[in-house]
């Protein structure tokens, strides 16, 4: 299995990649083994379907790129070092998670050591970074710029994050360190004008990739969207439903017209 899938624009490429990194479903069966099989069969904290939403990008010349490896094997969009995203009291699952978003453990047996943590790291999560930094600098050399656009959702409701539901779309830029201040107007006016109830830096500012990547003084910038999955799933958040997702395809298609006019 490759650690990632690139599809490449069908059109006249544009200076924005979309990141997809916790859309793969697959576990090495070497990690599986240890994993409570129910867990392993439907990894509940996966981004269901999040690559097929998005699936209209290379359409409009952007450039998509997909983790295949479950989350649970190890965390695309935590810091290498584990050192925690927010201080908030929230429940944070590790750059190789031992429980769930709710707390639940995932290993029947004994957790992956620091040993075969730094594995993971080389086998899985470097691979991915540095082909998102290698088409990002591509990019810049091609355009001048590069936005990196990542893009994420969550059930409705999780409670070992927070009590309340969350907002329909969250836009996280490092509270305005990841990319420009232009670029998240537009991208945010975009959300936010839509029938979509939409927030900025809250629950969620940006994971790691958004982070480390987004260097708005050296032209490239970076978002992450975090979106409930009753967007584009029915009310049991298991089913892609094509009703809801060709609205919410609607409110992204408009916001990447626009977000292509300003970078371009």
């Amino acid at each position: 299995m490759d650690i990632y899938h690139i599809t490449p624009p069908t059109a006249p490429k544009v200076p924005i990649i979309i990141s997809s990194p916790h859309s793969g479903t697959y576990f090495p069966p070497e990690i599986k083994q240890k994993l409570y099989p129910e867990k392993a069969a439907t990894p509940d904290d996966t981004d269901w379907f999040i690559d097929r939403l998005y699936d209209f990008a290379p359409q409009m010349g952007i450039t998509l790129i997909k983790a295949n490896y479950n989350r649970w094997v190890i965390d695309l969009n935590r810091d290498p070092e584990s050192k925690p995203l927010y201080t908030d009291g929230r429940v944070i699952t590790g750059l190789v998670p031992f429980t769930d978003f709710n707390g639940d453990r995932l290993y029947t047996d004994a957790e992956p050591n620091e040993a075969e943590i730094a594995q993971r790291i080389e086998k899985y999560y470097r691979p991915y970074h540095q082909k998102v930094g290698e088409l990002l600098q591509e990019t810049k050399n091609e355009f001048g710029v590069a936005l990196l656009f990542d893009a994420h959702s969550i059930k409705r409701m999780v409670p070992g994050i927070r009590k309340e539901a969350f907002p329909q779309l969250i836009l996280g830029d490092n509270d305005g360190a990841s990319a420009s201040a232009r670029i998240i107007e537009i991208a945010f006016e975009a959300l936010s004008e839509s029938s979509y109830e939409a927030t900025h830096n809250h629950p969620f500012k940006g994971g790691y990739i958004t982070r480390s990547f987004g260097k708005p003084d050296e032209n490239i910038h970076a978002l992450q969207l975090e979106m409930c999955k009753t967007n584009y799933m029915d009310s049991t958040e298991s089913v892609y439903s094509e009703e809801n997702a060709e609205k919410i395809r609607e409110v992204l298609q408009q916001m990447f017209v626009q977000l292509i006019k300003a970078v371009q």
